[in-house]
């Protein structure tokens, strides 16, 4: 009898609360949608699974989830990944899973969140039902990673989405990437009658970046938003919290399937 099993993939996190609110979640909703495969969880950053390992947890990585279920007598793989873009840590999913593809009968791997223009409007759609109305006098402003890979232009794009589905209130900036927070501090200062900023994660997971950089005590867009003399609310809630946003994932791993 053929064994089939679904290996969900993410970037990972070393905060057990977001694990559970967002990657879990997604991998939740995977589950209840292929119910004819079997379950499985691997990280592709080798800082957090170190992290996890000086716990006493031991999490998989691509390799090691594809030996793990080879060995135990899978023949057809589904791989989804909860990335946001074609980055650096998809391609590198990629890069070790391709020796894999004669291990398995079948081994079929899914696209990130944004990767067909469509999924920009999607994902848009997506947020527009968890944002507030629009208001004259606040931004909200969604803080993305950022890389410098080419794929990076994803974050502009997602902005121009935004202003498509008529919310130019909405801005999209990046820790490591262009458009960065001098870019969001320019776009601001384009609208005099701002004076309050909803500061949100574009990222699957609120982690490090979201309770430090977007929203910490010393040197955060909130800080220095209110040091300009901005309103700031910070809404620490990641992607993966948002059942809209869990369909576009199974959305994608269905479309691999096909």
């Amino acid at each position: 009898m053929e064994r089939k099993a679904l290996l969900a993939v993410s970037f990972g996190t070393s905060y057990a609360d977001t694990l559970e609110k967002n990657i879990a979640a997604i991998e939740a909703d995977l589950e209840a949608a292929f119910p004819e495969r079997t379950l499985r969880r691997a990280f592709t950053s080798g800082m957090i699974l170190r992290r996890w390992r000086e716990r006493g947890v031991d999490m998989d990585n691509v390799p090691a989830a594809l030996e793990r279920l080879a060995g135990e007598g899978y023949t057809d793989i589904l791989l989804q990944p909860t990335h946001i873009m074609n980055g650096d840590e998809y391609h590198k999913l990629m890069a070790q899973a391709e020796p894999y593809r004669e291990t398995f009968d079948r081994l079929t791997i899914g696209a990130p969140l944004l990767t067909a223009a469509e999924d920009y409007l999607a994902l848009g759609r997506a947020l527009l039902e968890v944002l507030p109305p629009q208001q004259e006098d606040r931004a909200v402003v969604y803080m993305g990673h950022g890389s410098e890979h080419q794929a990076n232009s994803a974050y502009a794009l997602m902005e121009y989405a935004f202003h498509d589905l008529r919310r130019p209130d909405v801005i999209v900036g990046t820790v490591e990437g262009y458009p960065d927070f001098a870019a969001v501090l320019r776009r601001l200062e384009e609208r005099p009658q701002v004076k309050r900023v909803e500061l949100r994660p574009l990222m699957t997971v609120a982690g490090d970046h979201a309770k430090n950089d977007l929203a910490g005590e010393e040197d955060s867009w909130k800080r220095i938003l209110e040091g300009q003399g901005y309103e700031v609310e910070c809404v620490l809630t990641g992607l993966g919290e948002y059942p809209q946003v869990r369909a576009l994932f199974v959305s994608h791993a269905r479309q691999a399937q096909a």
